[in-house]
């Protein structure tokens, strides 16, 4: 566009210059070329007042305004000249809109000024308009304006009309050069292009109206000359302005903050507004200079001008006066203020040149670093700061410096600085620029940092011991996998469980606990080499991470691997001193090594198993990772989910073996026993599935995980299901009592709410006398207390307690003494060899002869052969199960069963020597038989 506006204006220029060719089209062009090109101006301003929506408006609308009226007038200066063919007669409609061209110019050009704010800034306002155009006036008034009112005078016919046009325009282009100069300096800066340009075409426009009306061009000015040159290029100018230049953006002008970043390195141009009235009264002085040197006397129109363009700079200077001793008041009020701000802040306030040295520094120098502030200024900034930080701080400082200032302000530094007392301190700054400086507003965060530190030590360590944890542990094997190790497969991960453990809790107490981890976390610790790490995973269970030595000979790493973790075991499981008493652990340890693309997790994973492996295989030992201990777990996991399934479609089926008197072969009672019948119709057995129960219940933890609840669903789904059948067999007058086997650690299970047994039995309608809950106490963690209080609140509604494998329990003697046991069962594995081994003969013997001296029954487990029926009978066993009477029967045979009501017995029936009650009565509980025995205290 503005090529475009260079070369038609340049080839009007040339047009005129060449007289057009002919007369007729120097007319033409000279006034209907220039009513276009006005035309043209008036359009575009308009339409872009429409378009835009601020407070330039107004002003672009007059600038349209007053386009028109310049059009108006060279169209009708054209339809007398070309058209009608005649002179323009004077003073005519042209003139009119002549006349009417430069006020709404001056209103416009008044909108886009700065507005000032106060009234001090409005008189001021008017007084370099008038400052200005006082001086044009008393200029042009002893040049020509003089001789046309002269003429005025004269009387002649038409000469006060001529006259006053020949006033009129030169005085309305004195005011709108006032208003364009005044606007110069005080001109907004919002669409500060479009505004320059509007500018730049009024100035040309009354540039070339001075030249039409001085008395050298006045009188032989025809139309199409080069003078229309220069309107028509001012009409181009001002239709270009709002269009062609750059428009206004959002937000702040980032050339506009660079330049108020930039140094003033012109102050002469940010001085031209303060200059410009001693300018306009320099001009004054001319124009009454002009009159005397030639010799003609002075007119009075020129002294009165003068004298007020002197007394306008007079009260000027008064009130710039005032204004200055206000502003130097309020400037010392405020460098007192940021005085004390910067002198009474806590953070330190340095300037440093552009070379690095400080130019000032803020007295809390003293108490941050140390250090007088009369003793850092002139010191060298990079001679304070740490030699390991200093490259990292120039490097900032370079690359803030090279940013643009709008898109980076600021920027925020942290390094250490030498103290006064020669330590070094952690200090963090802001910088921003000055004066090709910087400004560095620094505080000391030493603490911060020191509790940074401390709380990433403490997210990435053990309280307890203050070990690496599980997630410190897992990067640094991560970052053994990883980089420069990436290809070294000697590395290996030891997982270390103390075996244990739990019973130095549940003995001697936590604290005693705690004691103990935190010695052989130091144990641990001191056993590894430098470079490698030992952690606390968690609970009891620790873990070494032993970086590979670069060794291609798989056998012999592995040799000296488990080398290092056998010490570690038996460097561990040394006796502990807790509480001046000694105790002892043993520990248990997997180990597993980097094979090529294996993840942390993976590694990790394998360690655990071999790990678990070592615990199951007899614990106190170590072993080495080995690829079916992962098949393995899949395919426990495989049958835990098979398990699982089954319980919730229904594949579990109930089935009761008979319990008979060894005496009569009456039956006594019924045991429930579960059976798995699978998709192809084969029944499981308890020790075939249970197994699976077993491991789902261990690899989640004691009494914890889904695996776990689906361990405590199936114990309820027993239960409820054997007192369910029990009660229909009641009713339909079978009072056999039923058995139901039940772990003690699953009775004190809150997943079995208190009152649950009593609950079940009271909505099936079975008497509490014909249930019998066979515990077995084989876990030492069983807390007893609540144990006795639980059996004691059951039996006293007349559940029957029978203590289930008696004989191999680690709390036979103790449950014996302590809990309402009825009757005993004992264990398959005293059962099997009673016949062939006398010692397991005694063995037996010596437990029944106790039985029956505490005036319980007893119940042989496993009773598979007639020579055990006839040894157990002897010994004084009342009753037994088993393949010599009968296997596990469904509900239908098992009451036919029960019709027949009894089962031969090998070598008939007859009265045993010892029977600790009637020989072939049922097992229902006699109240009163446990309590009238007397135990000795112990």
């Amino acid at each position: 566009m503005q090529l475009l506006l260079a070369v038609v204006s340049g080839g009007y220029a040339v047009g005129a210059a060449l007289n057009w060719g002919s007369e007729e089209l120097a007319e033409i062009m000279g006034d209907f070329g220039l009513s276009a090109a006005g035309l043209l101006a008036a359009v575009s301003c308009y339409s872009y007042a429409r378009a835009i929506d601020s407070r330039e408006r107004p002003a672009w609308l007059l600038f349209a305004f007053s386009s028109l009226m310049g059009a108006s007038g060279n169209a009708v200066w054209g339809w007398y000249e070309v058209i009608l063919g005649q002179a323009v007669p004077k003073p005519s409609l042209a003139d009119f809109a002549f006349l009417c061209f430069a006020p709404p110019a001056i209103v416009g050009l008044l909108v886009l000024a700065k507005r000032p704010v106060t009234r001090a800034g409005w008189v001021c306002l008017g007084l370099d308009s008038w400052l200005i155009g006082g001086s044009l006036l008393t200029l042009s008034w002893s040049l020509a304006l003089a001789h046309a009112a002269r003429t005025a005078q004269s009387g002649a016919p038409g000469s006060v009309p001529r006259a006053a046009l020949s006033l009129a325009y030169p005085l309305l282009d004195i005011a709108l050069v006032s208003m364009v100069l005044v606007l110069h300096f005080r001109r907004s800066e919002t669409n500060r292009s479009a505004v320059n340009t509007a500018i730049a075409a009024l100035a040309l426009t009354v540039l070339s109206d001075a030249l039409f009306t001085s008395p050298l061009l006045s009188a032989e000015y025809q139309s199409g000359q080069l003078l229309d040159a220069g309107w028509f290029a001012g009409s181009l100018l001002l239709a270009y302005a709002p269009w062609g230049a750059r428009r206004p953006q959002h937000g702040p002008d980032p050339a506009a903050a660079a330049r108020a970043e930039r140094p003033h390195s012109r102050p002469i141009t940010g001085s031209l507004p303060a200059l410009t009235p001693y300018l306009a009264a320099a001009v004054c002085t001319l124009g009454i200079l002009y009159n005397v040197v030639d010799g003609r006397k002075v007119d009075r129109m020129v002294v009165f001008t003068g004298c007020t363009v002197v007394l306008a700079l007079v009260i000027r200077q008064g009130i710039m006066l005032l204004d200055n001793i206000a502003l130097t008041q309020e400037l010392a009020q405020k460098e007192n203020h940021f005085r004390s701000l910067v002198q009474g802040s806590s953070d330190v306030i340095m300037i440093a040149a552009p070379t690095g040295t400080l130019r000032y520094v803020s007295p809390a120098a003293a108490g941050v670093y140390g250090r007088d502030a009369e003793e850092l200024v002139g010191t060298e900034l990079a001679t304070l700061i740490h030699p390991d930080d200093l490259g990292r701080v120039v490097h900032e400082v370079r690359r803030f410096l090279a940013a643009p200032p709008a898109e980076e302000p600021t920027t925020r530094i942290e390094c250490r600085f030498k103290s006064g007392g020669g330590e070094w301190l952690n200090v963090e700054s802001t910088v921003n620029r000055h004066q090709g400086g910087l400004i560095l507003n620094s505080r000391d965060v030493t603490e911060r940092v020191r509790l940074q530190a401390q709380l990433q030590h403490s997210a990435e360590h053990d309280p307890l011991t203050d070990l690496p944890n599980r997630a410190l542990f897992t990067r640094r094997v991560r970052q053994a996998l990883t980089g420069r190790r990436a290809g070294d497969h000697s590395t290996a991960v030891l997982f270390i469980d103390l075996d244990g453990f739990k019973a130095v809790n549940d003995t001697i107490g936590h604290q005693a606990g705690d004691e103990l981890l935190i010695e052989a976390a130091r144990r641990l610790q001191d056993s590894v080499r430098a470079g490698d790490t030992a952690a606390r995973l968690g609970g009891d269970e620790f873990a070494a991470l032993i970086l590979g030595d670069g060794s291609r000979d798989r056998s012999a790493r592995e040799y000296q691997v488990h080398e290092i973790a056998d010490r570690l075991r038996t460097t561990l499981s040394q006796p502990y001193r807790i509480g001046g008493s000694e105790v002892r652990v043993a520990a248990s340890i997997g180990v597993a090594f980097a094979d090529p693309g294996i993840t942390p997790s993976d590694l990790m994973r394998n360690a655990d198993l071999a790990m678990y492996r070592a615990k199951a295989g007899g614990k106190d030992r170590v072993e080495m990772y080995a690829p079916q201990m992962q098949a393995e777990v899949v395919r426990k996991a495989e049958l835990a989910g098979r398990l699982r399934t089954a319980l919730h479609e229904g594949e579990f089926a109930l089935l009761h073996q008979p319990v008979v008197s060894l005496a009569t072969g009456e039956v006594a009672a019924v045991a429930a026993q579960a059976r798995w019948r699978s998709a192809q119709g084969i029944l499981f057995t308890p020790a075939e599935f249970l197994r699976v129960a077993e491991y789902s219940e261990g690899a989640g933890g004691a009494g914890s995980g889904p695996d776990a609840s689906r361990t405590a669903e199936l114990g309820r789904w027993l239960l409820e299901q054997a007192v369910e059948q029990a009660a229909d067999r009641h009713r339909a007058g079978h009072d056999v009592p039923v058995a139901v086997r039940m772990t003690a650690q699953r009775l004190l299970d809150r997943a079995m709410p208190l009152g649950s047994v009593e609950a079940l039995l009271t909505r099936h309608g079975l008497p509490s006398g014909a249930l019998v809950l066979e515990l077995a106490v084989s876990d030492p963690r069983v807390p007893f207390d609540d144990l006795e209080r639980r059996l004691t609140a059951l039996h006293r509604l007349g559940v029957g307690i029978a203590l289930d494998g008696f004989g191999s329990g680690y709390a036979a003697i103790s449950a014996l003494r302590r809990l309402p046991v009825d009757m005993l069962k004992l264990d398959r594995g005293l059962v099997e060899g009673v016949v062939e081994s006398p010692r397991l003969h005694k063995i037996t013997a010596g437990l029944l002869r106790i039985a029956n001296d505490l005036g319980m029954r007893s119940v042989a487990d496993g009773v598979d052969l007639p020579e055990q029926v006839m040894a157990l009978r002897a010994m004084g066993c009342t009753h037994g199960q088993g393949m010599a009477f009968s296997g596990p029967l469904d509900e239908y045979r098992l009451r036919r069963a029960l019709v027949r009501g009894t089962f031969p017995v090998p070598g008939g029936a007859v009265q045993p020597a010892l029977a600790g009650g009637s020989p072939g009565g049922s097992m229902v509980i006699r109240r009163g038989s446990h309590n009238e025995t007397a135990v000795p205290p112990t």
